[in-house]
């Protein structure tokens, strides 16, 4: 007997592939047995039913991972739990590199997964014989092996967690269309299927490529778009034996499994093809999209050369079946900013079947909690902005997102499509005097200034890349004398009304309540006591502060502002980005520039530190703030838009006389790591608490109550985990980039956190979280021998809790 739609339920979930019904399981586990799973079709219907069924371990990040690793363990016992046989399997997985690049960047892998706890071996061409013995080895250089990477069915194991989530209490419900979601101010109120209408306290959306349609139905940006993914089968091969490791041969953009004594060669080719860009039939449950043998042969030429049986074996399946892909290859996770009971899990750029356990326990948790369980920030969907969500952009994106997947993972590497969505006002200006553009969160934003005859495009290594020298320049210049950046793509939030200075401070954990004019540096923290934000907070008048916040945030921020706002009070968000173009001009011979463009007083006395003025600069009426993210004297200029032209040009007649410099992000992130400057998203996260993060002096425990000091309060060890300042010691060091494994006394204490070269110091610089049981102390610190490992080498380590350079900050305050 069918069952029937009910009136109501506590949570409901849209979508029955692997992911959905992984949040159901786990929401029923949590013990909420009020849940709801609609399909539209069938179990395992959209992605799911075609995946290839990998489940690898070791993802980009350490939570990540810490999710993946979950999801084998789950899927190793979810057999024995439910009675639905799930075809999970450990095989482990192998990952070959066809060159020196490709080496190092597996080495650098392996180093991670050791510090994430994974069993991992670095294994010679011969060894991977052992595994795969008819794999032509001849130009292999290196492999990696993952013992406990595995394969599962996808449809049985979709099947076993539909099975445990209805032992737990959830009702499962197949052909059930969503027809309509109805809403109600912030809220989701009911969905209405064929059946009828059915209210929910919360709702989760799962649906897969569908996800996008229906959450712009009712005003959701989930940007992610459908691409043909490619796979063929073979006759069965006698030379392959069951449990052989997944085969993974990037260079070549493949991947090849053992399928019940069948081959199976899949592919992530360079340009991918994006499909149904104007959405997906309902009714495309099972379909399947036409062969492209055209498409697919480069890949296949390669891979008869790889396996030569290939050659000769019989094809029994050419499968072309879609995936969705996110613009930039993480999946969507977490509660979305229009609706306050909308969750989203989409978008899984082909790794959905090995995320969907840890990607289904950490949502059920924020689901039953509200807040997320940990940092999550990676695949949270409020990183994403609604313009990622316009066909166009979606499109041409995903050309190259899903290539992107096995293609080199280069530091500081920069997509190629889609670009130029947000630019500055002076971004032809900015081209002309020889800015190589980078891309983030859309904006278009100079990340080096090339000199002479140099290249204008990244080459990219894992050493020091073609923009070495000219950030060399570039920091020197702010070292010895002035140079002009340009951080237009900083949001600007403005908080006004009469209830303005309350509601900050109750959202800011150092105390707001300063005079007009004043600056102030904080954080916007949890219930936990986990940093959400990093902002400045610069008080215009008694009812109107300014904020500033980082470019990667600026959704996440905002939303963090508005969503704590009580509707009840007079305070009022504005997000004011758009009409604000930001110039930072920095270095010993700022305040002398800044004296020659206006005719206001500049000294000391007249702008100190951490205060703004409005200012003269020709034409214009300009907010100075006199700040600096890189540890020289330096003053932020917000112009208005309007105006970004006119006083760029004074700034280069005046600059001219003191030969200033024009700089980029990447001499702004070298400065930043010489000084120890924290950067949300790297080094701090709402894991991370200010003590941990060296933030304490941010904080203002005497004031009235704000948003995480109870639990800063309950702390009994401030210092279990630190970030600390570490440089290697080596004549020829390596570079740092992020989550390389740091050892005290040969024992795992922590991870790099961020990473880059000091010009100033002339040292290979990183930030580190180190965890110490009994506290990480200067006294700790010093009695240990401290080593990190790169690419399977350790290197010893100075390690400090002061900056590297100008601890005191003597720089930035003169």
């Amino acid at each position: 007997m069918m069952s029937k739609l009910p009136d109501s339920t506590e949570v409901l979930v849209i979508g029955g592939g692997i992911v959905g019904c992984s949040i159901a399981y786990h929401l029923t586990k949590l013990g909420i047995k009020d849940v709801v799973l609609l399909e539209q079709n069938q179990l395992t219907a959209g992605t799911t039913w075609h995946a290839a069924g990998l489940v690898g371990q070791l993802r980009a990040t350490a939570n990540l991972t810490h999710l993946a690793r979950y999801t084998t363990e789950l899927f190793a016992g979810l057999e024995v739990e439910t009675g639905q046989a799930t075809g999970y399997r450990r095989t482990g997985s192998l990952s070959l590199a066809l060159n020196t690049e490709r080496l190092e960047e597996l080495n650098r892998q392996a180093s991670t997964a050791r510090a994430f706890g994974i069993e991992v071996e670095q294994i010679s061409a011969a060894d991977v014989a052992t595994h795969w013995p008819d794999v032509n080895t001849e130009d292999v250089c290196g492999a990696v092996y993952l013992p406990g990477d595995g394969q599962t069915n996808p449809v049985d194991t979709t099947q076993a967690l539909a099975a445990g989530a209805r032992k737990g209490g959830a009702l499962i419900l197949e052909n059930q269309y969503v027809e309509k979601i109805s809403t109600d101010a912030e809220k989701v109120v009911s969905v209405t299927t064929a059946d009828g209408v059915i209210k929910t306290q919360k709702l989760v959306i799962a649906a897969g490529m569908w996800s996008r349609q229906l959450g712009a139905s009712i005003g959701i940006s989930i940007p992610l778009q459908a691409a043909e993914h490619f796979y063929i089968v073979t006759e069965p091969m006698d030379s392959l034996r069951s449990g052989m490791p997944t085969l993974r041969v990037p260079d070549e953009f493949a991947y090849f499994k053992e399928d019940a004594g069948k081959l199976l060669l899949g592919a992530f080719e360079p340009v991918a093809k994006p499909w149904s860009v104007n959405g997906v039939s309902k009714d495309f449950a099972f379909g399947t999209l036409p062969a492209d043998i055209d498409h697919f042969e480069p890949i296949l030429e390669l891979a008869t050369r790889r396996f030569p049986k290939l050659n000769t074996a019989g094809i029994q399946l050419f499968f072309n079946g879609p995936e969705s892909f996110t613009p930039d290859d993480r999946y969507l996770l977490g509660k979305v900013p229009e609706y306050d009971n909308v969750f989203v899990a989409a978008g899984f750029n082909s790794i959905g079947i090995q995320s969907s356990g840890g990607a289904g326990k950490v949502l059920a948790e924020w689901i039953a909690k509200d807040h997320p369980p940990m940092d999550l920030w990676d695949v949270d969907i409020r990183r994403t902005f609604p313009f990622q969500s316009n066909r166009k952009y979606l499109v041409n994106r995903t050309t190259e997102t899903l290539g992107l997947l096995y293609a080199m993972h280069w530091p500081y590497h920069q997509y190629e499509t889609a670009r130029g969505a947000r630019r500055s006002p002076l971004h032809d200006r900015l081209i002309d005097h020889g800015a190589v553009m980078g891309e983030l969160s859309g904006w278009e934003r100079p990340n080096w200034f090339v000199r002479g005859n140099s290249r204008a495009s990244y080459e990219y290594s894992y050493g020091k890349q073609n923009w070495f020298d000219a950030c060399r320049d570039e920091c020197l210049a702010l070292k010895d004398s002035v140079a002009l950046f340009d951080q237009s793509s900083y949001p600007v939030f403005y908080l006004d009304g009469m209830d303005a200075l309350t509601t900050l401070n109750h959202i800011c954990a150092n105390n707001v309540d300063v005079d007009i004019g004043q600056i102030v540096y904080t954080q916007w923290l949890n219930e936990r006591g986990g940093i959400e934000a990093d902002v400045t907070v610069t008080r215009i008048s008694e009812s109107r502060f300014m904020i500033v916040s980082s470019c990667a945030s600026e959704g996440r921020d905002f939303h963090w502002l508005t969503s704590h706002i009580d509707p009840k009070t007079h305070a009022f968000a504005t997000n004011a980005g758009s009409a604000i173009t930001i110039l930072g001009i920095m270095g010993p011979l700022s305040r002398d520039l800044l004296s020659g463009l206006t005719p206001d007083d500049v000294s000391d006395t007249a702008l100190p530190y951490y205060q703004f003025r409005d200012l003269e600069i020709g034409y214009a009426r300009v907010q100075v703030n006199r700040l600096s993210y890189v540890g020289e004297l330096g003053y932020e200029l917000y112009i208005p838009t309007e105006f970004a032209q006119h006083v760029y040009e004074e700034i280069l007649r005046v600059g001219a006389t003191f030969e200033l410099a024009h700089a980029g992000y990447h001499a702004m992130n070298a400065c930043r790591v010489e000084k120890g400057y924290r950067h949300f998203g790297d080094d701090i996260g709402d894991e991370i608490t200010p003590y941990s993060a060296g933030l304490g002096f941010a904080v203002d425990m005497g004031k009235a109550n704000f948003i995480g000091k109870s639990a800063l309060r309950e702390i009994s060890n401030k210092f279990a985990e630190r970030l600390v300042n570490i440089a290697i010691k080596h004549e020829d060091p390596p570079l740092l980039y992020h989550d390389e494994p740091v050892y005290a006394d040969n024992e795992l204490v922590g991870i790099t956190t961020s990473g880059m070269w000091g010009h100033r110091i002339d040292r290979s610089l990183g930030i580190a979280l180190l965890k110490h049981d009994q506290g990480v102390t200067k006294k700790w610190l010093g009695s240990k021998q401290f080593e990190v490992e790169v690419a399977g080498i350790r290197y010893p380590l100075d390690v400090q809790l002061a900056a590297f350079y100008d601890p005191k900050g003597h720089q930035l305050k003169s």
